[in-house]
């Protein structure tokens, strides 16, 4: 249902439901709870979807229509919101790998990670509105973030459903892959992000202060990483 793997420094998390397209589910809630808990500790996360069919189609309808109160409905929502604000609060990079089609909730799953990468033929919609109900799951705030306030309105608004050229255009997708490369692509970047720094970098862009910045550029200055390094790169100078 959900699969972890631990490869080096990066952990990816994938949701692997191919007879409901990759929904979300209550188990799966539980599932990706317990996946965010063994990824503790690596250095870049990376989310994605089996198959090239769906990233994450939405919530599991089927499932999900047996909530029939306010409070069952309630209650859904703060438990996959607060799922999604686990994973924009992963402290260091979050990949979001869209092989596929993010509908709905599974918007809201892409646009908690930090970065999108998606294939060529995917499409991405925050398309709740087709249900006569709104995003739930942090990701209208999210997408108002990425896109502004008027074009999250629009999109959310209207449940316009975007191909991923126009999606990366508008800022709702960071980097759009040809099918054939796109495995290759996300894992390699994913595994460029895994290194120590980035975690440090997304700290800071997220609102360090100037001396948490510095402290944490001294702190990776006197790392032997660092030294070995910069070894490296004056060694090739010579």
């Amino acid at each position: 249902m959900v699969d972890l793997e631990l490869d080096g420094e990066l952990a990816v998390i994938t949701i692997d439901r191919p007879h409901a397209r990759n929904a979300i589910s209550l188990d799966t809630m539980d599932a990706l709870n317990a996946a965010l808990d063994g990824a503790a500790g690596a250095r870049a996360l990376a989310i994605t979807g089996a198959g090239d069919k769906a990233f994450v189609s939405g919530g599991d309808l089927k499932e999900l229509a047996l909530l029939r109160t306010e409070l069952e409905a309630a209650e859904m929502a703060w438990r996959m919101r607060t799922i999604c604000d686990r994973i924009a609060g992963f402290p260091g990079p979050v990949i979001a790998a869209l092989n596929g089609h993010a509908l709905g909730g599974g918007a809201e799953v892409a646009v908690a990670a930090d970065i999108r990468i998606a294939a060529d033929d995917i499409r991405i919609g925050f398309n709740q509105i087709s249900l006569a109900i709104m995003p739930a799951w942090g990701g209208a705030e999210r997408l108002g973030a990425l896109v502004g306030r008027s074009q999250a309105l629009l999109l959310a608004g209207t449940g316009r459903v975007l191909d991923a050229a126009t999606a990366e255009r508008v800022g709702l997708i960071d980097q759009v892959v040809p099918r054939a490369t796109f495995a290759d692509t996300w894992r390699e970047t994913a595994q460029l992000l895994a290194r120590r720094p980035a975690g440090e970098i997304k700290r800071v862009i997220n609102g360090a202060t100037t001396t948490e910045a510095v402290t944490a550029f001294a702190r990776l200055w006197v790392s032997q990483e660092h030294w070995d390094a910069a070894d490296k790169v004056m060694n090739k100078a010579k």
